[in-house]
């Protein structure tokens, strides 16, 4: 009886704290994520599949750990995922079970080789490769629960222009596309680029052209390639660099070992060491654009349009 009437005296003398008005989901997403420091965002993405595009997110990223950067590969291919399968690793979870609740993102993420961190997608999961943008803003602040660091995240998106692809492309900081001299690679990378300039003004894009013959072939390819996209779409389309028909890659991928790593003399690593450090000079990314916060807002940006 006396802690009632003490409890009743302290509700009387104590006023009412203030209910707080609920968080829209954006405000939820900024204020989950910190600012500690830049973070390099690259989108790869290529308008046909079987171009080579995560063979080279997955030796770039070596490359970029080797030369002392903390890396993060994101597997985006919500649907046909294949960097475990390239680097040779056993997942036992993936991004699914970070969007059901079962996992945090520390939990599924992976160590691979040279230092690099993975995250899978979900390979044959029919409901990941139709993530609405909600669900593609709910992975990425995830990424608040990541105690540590983090110097470069690289996005390794599936082919074509599904809407995920068009998110993480336009959520990024940079675009590289990866094409191959055949009509069709490069008819479907000028279909992507104008999707994403028309639709969504990006403006500029890094060009890369693999299964090389020399690296005149190469540069004749970006002319021509850049040289249209310049004219029609009014984009700047710069060179990043060329990977050359290489054995020694044929090799690693059948080994399910990057290349940079098991042939790392061979022309193609070599290759991949060259953009490497080519990256490392684009302009470090400042203010707003330069934060994990700004890729989850540009994401959700994407639920209002």
């Amino acid at each position: 009886m006396v802690n009632d009437q003490a409890a009743g005296l302290r509700a009387m003398r104590e006023p009412e704290k203030p209910v707080e008005p609920k968080k829209t989901l954006k405000e939820t997403l900024s204020s989950a994520i910190p600012k500690a420091k830049p973070v390099r965002i690259v989108t790869v993405a290529s308008g046909k599949g079987g171009v080579g595009k995560t063979n080279l997110s997955v030796n770039l990223a070596i490359s970029l750990s080797q030369l002392g950067g903390r890396v993060l590969l994101m597997d985006a291919d919500m649907s046909l995922a294949n960097v475990d399968i390239m680097l040779g690793l056993q997942t036992r979870y993936n991004l699914s079970h970070v969007l059901d609740g079962e996992k945090t993102l520390a939990e599924v993420i992976v160590e691979g080789p040279a230092g690099i961190r993975i995250i899978p997608a979900a390979s044959g999961v029919k409901r990941m490769s139709q993530l609405s943008a909600l669900e593609n803003a709910g992975i990425i602040n995830a990424f608040s629960a990541l105690s540590d660091n983090l110097d470069i995240l690289i996005v390794d998106t599936a082919a074509g222009i599904a809407d995920s692809v068009v998110s993480y492309c336009r959520a990024a900081q940079e675009v590289v596309v990866v094409v191959c001299d055949e009509p069709a690679s490069i008819t479907d990378a000028y279909a992507l680029i104008k999707v994403l300039s028309r639709d969504y003004k990006i403006s500029r894009f890094r060009l890369v052209s693999n299964m090389s013959r020399s690296p005149a072939h190469s540069q004749r390819l970006y002319e021509k390639f850049s040289r249209v996209c310049e004219q029609f779409l009014q984009v700047r389309v710069e060179y990043f660099g060329s990977v050359p028909f290489d054995n020694a890659l044929r090799d690693a991928v059948q080994k399910q070992t990057p290349v940079t790593l098991c042939h790392p003399t061979s022309p193609s690593a070599q290759a991949f060491a060259a953009m490497a450090k080519k990256l490392q000079t684009w302009p470090v990314p400042s203010g707003k654009n330069g934060y994990l916060q700004s890729f989850v807002e540009k994401l959700f940006k994407r639920a209002k349009d």
